[in-house]
């Protein structure tokens, strides 16, 4: 008999830790990006990167920061040891919101010189102009001028005051000024810049954010940098191959995996280290911040659930987003909701599919907005759970009970001042939400020779073909009727699974389930 595989010795988990020096100083896991981050800064000068809240984008400022201080120690065994010139150094001015609590335009000022203020005595500098511009240019040229060489500029969270308020259009809209102020004097200090740095999880216009601040080079869909942050299926299998035992490989895949712009797919680096703290699989991230704001946007915007996963959107819907302006596709994709599945170019443009990036999103996303479409939330949960059970027991009599007691549960009242129930897809869009909230494997017009079915399930060792329609008040038996003579079960009959057909018709006047006519064929 062989010996046993030594078990492989386990570091500390960096839940939290934002700065490289307490990371390493603690002997942490940590996936190397000293590599990357050169690479981008001998590609150039100025830097905007747009990423998903808890994706390390701070971790990655820092990391630049050690690197233009040449803090040589912290880089040991790391790819920048031998890469960088340890003898150039660089003062650095760093610029973060990450604090928040700024409600109004005067605290935002406040706040700026705040940070202006520790900049300059940070680096033994003093300046007198009372504008922001003025101060911040000043600031540069002053560090220049003091420290003999060019400049490093760093801001984290760069969008946090504007974001924070995205329900109070108004209030956005001026914080958008305040902090535009500060960005725009970039352009007037070119000279004495070395690098600049920008990200936050938003996108906004050059001509709303960063007007004349033509040096600004938006790598946020640049297939090089797309695993700039974040941790790739490699890091998982390298860096944390000590966690790895206990848990189901191709579980953790499809639970966090599948964050992608344009190149190499990632994990939320939230996600992979407090599943490796518990041990369990859950919606951490979707957890820190539940998106009240956007799921009352999907809803205000009668958003068609079944279609969040597939979305066509061009680039420049993706890339551009305002207080003006906010495209539900481009907050999803912005947020991390939604990211890339397929990208196709055409003439003069390109087109992106959008997918949900994992399990935990869609499930999760699916469940925030049952929630919102029910009104009541306690409801929601009871409802998912017993669909679960009918599902496992393949009670198809049951499932139709379930629903229409869920529909008649909704008090008139709601229906009647609920912008949500009043588009012909509300219905639709509630049958899916529920059976994604429980991470189901659903398909959506599912493609066969004879057109596409609605909604196809795979659960409970069965397949669950739906078809539905919306009639006036009498049931008329056509939803199963094209199940049947379109031979939508033919593409499942492979499986040797029993297959469930069932026709749903909602009654606009009834707002109910009128009719639900059930096959099953054996599998």
């Amino acid at each position: 008999m062989s010996p046993a595989t030594p078990a492989l010795p386990r570091k500390k988990l960096p839940v939290g830790i934002q700065t490289l020096a307490k990371l390493r100083d603690q002997d942490c896991y940590y996936v190397d990006k000293s590599g990357l981050a050169i690479d981008l800064i001998e590609s150039g000068s100025y830097f905007f990167l747009s990423r998903p809240r808890r994706f390390g984008k701070s971790l990655l400022v820092d990391t630049f920061k050690e690197l233009f201080e040449g803090n040589r120690g912290l880089f040991e065994g790391l790819a920048a040891e031998t890469r960088w010139d340890w003898s150039q150094r660089h003062p650095i001015v760093r610029i973060s919101f990450a604090g928040g609590g700024l409600g109004s335009p005067e605290r935002l000022e406040q706040r700026i010189f705040e940070i202006l203020d520790e900049n300059e005595k940070r680096l033994g500098v003093q300046c007198q102009h009372q504008s922001v511009s003025g101060r911040f240019s000043e600031l540069i040229q002053r560090t220049r001028e003091r420290h003999g060489a060019t400049v490093v500029v760093l801001v984290d969270e760069y969008d946090k005051p504007i974001l924070d308020h995205l329900h109070d259009r108004t209030l956005a809209a001026q914080m958008r000024e305040g902090v535009k102020a500060l960005y725009e004097s970039l352009k007037y200090v070119d000279e004495h810049l070395k690098f600049v740095f920008l990200t936050g999880v938003s996108k906004f216009s050059k001509v709303s954010l960063f007007s004349g601040l033509n040096q600004l080079v938006d790598i946020t869909l640049d297939p090089r940098w797309s695993a700039l942050c974040g941790y790739t299926d490699e890091d998982i299998d390298t860096v944390f191959a000590p966690e790895l035992p206990g848990l189901d490989r191709d579980e953790i895949r499809r639970w966090y995996n599948g964050y992608n712009w344009r190149g190499t797919s990632v994990y939320n680096p939230f996600d992979v280290l407090r599943l490796f703290d518990r041990r369990e699989f859950h919606p951490y991230w979707f957890e820190t911040g539940t998106p009240t704001f956007l799921v009352n946007l999907l809803a205000e915007r009668r958003i068609f659930t079944p279609d969040l996963g597939r979305i066509v959107a061009s680039e420049a819907l993706l890339s551009t987003f305002d207080v003006d302006t906010m495209q539900p596709e481009a907050l999803l994709f912005q947020a991390g909701y939604l990211t890339i599945g397929q990208v196709r170019a055409i003439p003069g443009r390109m087109e992106f599919t959008l997918k949900y990036p994992n399990l935990e999103v869609e499930a999760s996303l699916n469940d925030s907005l049952l929630k919102r479409y029910m009104g009541d939330a306690a409801a929601s949960e009871a409802q998912i759970s017993r669909l679960w059970r009918v599902l496992q027991a393949g009670d198809v009599a049951a499932l139709r009970e379930l629903f229409h007691a869920f529909f008649a549960s909704i008090p008139n009242d709601w229906y009647r001042n609920s912008p949500i129930a009043q588009f012909e897809g509300y219905w639709a869009s509630v049958f899916y939400s529920h059976f994604a909230a429980l991470g189901l494997d659903i398909r959506v017009e599912d493609s066969t020779n004879k057109g596409r079915i609605d909604m196809t399930v795979l659960a409970g060792g069965a397949v669950w073909v739906f078809e539905f329609k919306v009639v006036e008040l009498v049931p008329q038996g056509k939803a199963l009727a094209q199940i049947r003579d379109r031979g939508y079960a033919d593409k499942y009959r492979g499986r040797g699974e029993p297959i469930h057909l069932i026709g749903v018709e909602f009654s606009r006047v009834d707002r109910n389930i009128v009719g639900f006519e059930v096959e099953t064929l054996a599998g």
